[in-house]
């Protein structure tokens, strides 16, 4: 059993005019080699992205990739004809399979033929790796966020057969959880070999005593199922539940 918290301040930052990134692993020029995933996930990037701007048409392949919009819309668009607008309390997936080419981006109007605005994009852009290489690339969508507002953990997405999720992924070994936690409330983690914990909103506290504020992670080494309670200004709490890791060595 480990509980190893990692906090904010210590993540690799990417800072350009249009982008502040923050990256909990290893990614693009940020390379240590002692940091590179743990379990099934690679990469857990916390990104805040201007209004008009975003990451052009760019290429994916093997990766199973989960978009959580934590204020904003962000739209996405690929190659495989997928487009669509993703807000906050939809659950989103790609699937890059043998290969496919998407673009995300903070200009909803361009869609929507609304006015354009000036809020910024937050979300969560999280990547685990598949059970097998070479499949068909994928998408999928869906609404969730009246489950969110029943409290505890709501299962967002799963590759596990025996798991109902909101959507699927292919790594049966994975299941993302999500949860909104008001002030004080408390939800129990999941019981695993490897259990990532992230907040990217507010704070929560461990049972074990360690706290967690914006932006912290815990990564808990058979050490779930403990109780995690939302401090005071409540809590968005990103967990990843997984029965297997892999070697990049």
């Amino acid at each position: 059993m480990s509980t190893d918290i990692r906090r904010a301040d210590d993540r690799f930052a990417t800072r350009i005019p249009w982008l502040d990134s923050k990256h909990s692993f290893s990614f693009g020029h940020h390379h240590d080699p002692a940091n590179t995933h743990f379990g099934l996930l690679l990469v857990n990037n916390d990104d805040i992205v201007v209004p008009g701007a975003g990451f052009d048409t760019h290429p994916h392949r093997d990766m199973e990739i989960v978009t959580w919009v934590l204020r904003g819309a962000l739209v996405h668009q690929d190659s495989e004809g997928h487009s669509g607008v993703i807000h906050p309390g939809l659950a989103q997936r790609m699937s890059a399979g043998t290969g496919i080419l998407h673009s995300e981006k903070n200009d909803s109007w361009r869609l929507t033929g609304e006015p354009t605005h000036d809020e910024p994009v937050h979300f969560v852009q999280m990547w685990v790796l598949p059970d097998e290489a070479g499949s068909r690339p994928g998408y999928e969508q869906r609404e969730i966020d009246a489950d969110l507002l029943g409290g505890g953990f709501v299962p967002v997405a799963s590759g596990d057969p025996a798991r109902e999720a909101a959507i699927s992924i292919g790594q049966r070994h994975a299941t993302l959880l999500a949860a909104r936690l008001a002030p004080g409330e408390t939800a129990t983690l999941p019981d695993a070999p490897f259990v990532h914990v992230f907040v990217p909103v507010g704070s929560a506290a461990l049972e074990h005593g360690d706290t967690l504020a914006t932006g912290d992670a815990a990564r808990l080494t058979a050490a779930g199922g403990q109780r995690v309670t939302a401090g005071p200004e409540g809590a968005e709490v990103l967990v990843w539940e997984m029965h297997a890791t892999v070697d990049l060595s």
